[in-house]
Parts: structure tokens; C-alpha cells; sequence
């Protein structure tokens, strides 16, 4: 049945696969392997494209997407004494906004280029290391040793 639309392909072969990219029409590039450079395709079509000032704003953009994730991931918004359910709706905001910036980090990383990758991982290690390790906490204000511990105590 002809409706107006091709559903064959009339026997084409797909784009050939060359030196772990796949190329598409209009030039675009989809690269399968890790590769420097500062040609990326990162999260929207034509971003940041060729001008090295705007892959420069892209690992920053990824840089500061990990950076919350990770202050989201840690952050303790819910006073003591909040109602339940006002908790509860807040927690699950955060909650989507945590997930959602970490699904946009980990399509970030999937454009396979090196510059992003290394943008998402330090703008995580540098959210945990000030929101999630106990760098910047006071001496007072860390429980001693055994009783931080996620292991239950050891009977002798």
C-alpha cells in the first residue's frame, strides 16, 4: 500500500562505518570511540559547534551539571519539624531534579568526546569533595570514627 510515505529503502545499505564514526547526511558525525577534539555534537544538534569559545562554554555547562548533581545528591534541604507530606513533595522535586541533570551529564558523556568526559567527572569529584566528604566540615561536628561507620558494629 502506497500512503504518500517510503517505508523501503529500496535495498540501500546504511551509512558505512568508518574509523569508529558513523556517517550520516549533512556531514554530522556520530563518533563510537573516545576521541579528543574540540568538534562535539553535546546534547543539542549543532552545540557547541566549531568555535573553540563554545566547546569551552559546553565543558563548563557539563562541569557545572555534575557539580549539582552531586550538591543535590548531598544536600539536606528538609528542616526538622517540616510536615510530612510537605517533605515528602520536596524531597521528590529535588529528587527528579537530581536524576535529571544526571541523565543530561551521562548524555553529555555519551557524545564520546575526552574534554567532556573529563568536564562531568571533575565538576563530580569537585561536588562531592565539597558537599559529600568531610573536608569542609568542623572537627566538632563529625561524629567519631566507629560511630560513622555505614558497617554494623563488630561483637567479639
Amino acid at each position: 500500500m502506497n500512503d504518500g510515505h517510503m517505508h523501503d529503502t529500496g535495498g540501500m545499505a546504511p551509512p558505512p562505518i568508518t574509523n569508529g564514526t558513523m556517517m550520516h547526511h549533512k556531514k554530522m558525525m556520530m563518533h563510537m570511540t573516545f576521541y579528543w577534539g574540540k568538534e562535539a555534537l553535546v546534547l543539542f544538534k549543532g552545540w557547541p559547534g566549531t568555535r573553540p569559545v563554545m566547546y569551552a562554554l559546553a565543558l563548563i555547562f557539563v562541569f557545572v551539571m555534575g557539580f549539582l548533581v552531586e550538591w543535590l545528591s548531598h544536600s539536606r534541604l528538609i528542616k526538622p519539624g517540616a510536615s510530612n507530606v510537605f517533605a515528602g513533595v520536596i524531597q521528590t522535586f529535588m529528587h527528579t531534579i537530581r536524576v535529571g541533570l544526571a541523565y543530561m551529564v551521562m548524555l553529555a558523556v555519551m557524545s564520546f568526546n575526552v574534554g567532556v568526559f573529563l568536564a562531568a567527572v571533575a565538576g563530580q569529584a569537585l561536588g562531592f569533595l565539597v558537599f559529600g566528604s568531610r573536608v569542609f566540615e568542623r572537627a566538632d561536628n563529625i561524629p567519631p570514627y566507629e560511630k560513622a561507620s555505614d558497617l554494623p558494629p563488630m561483637s567479639c
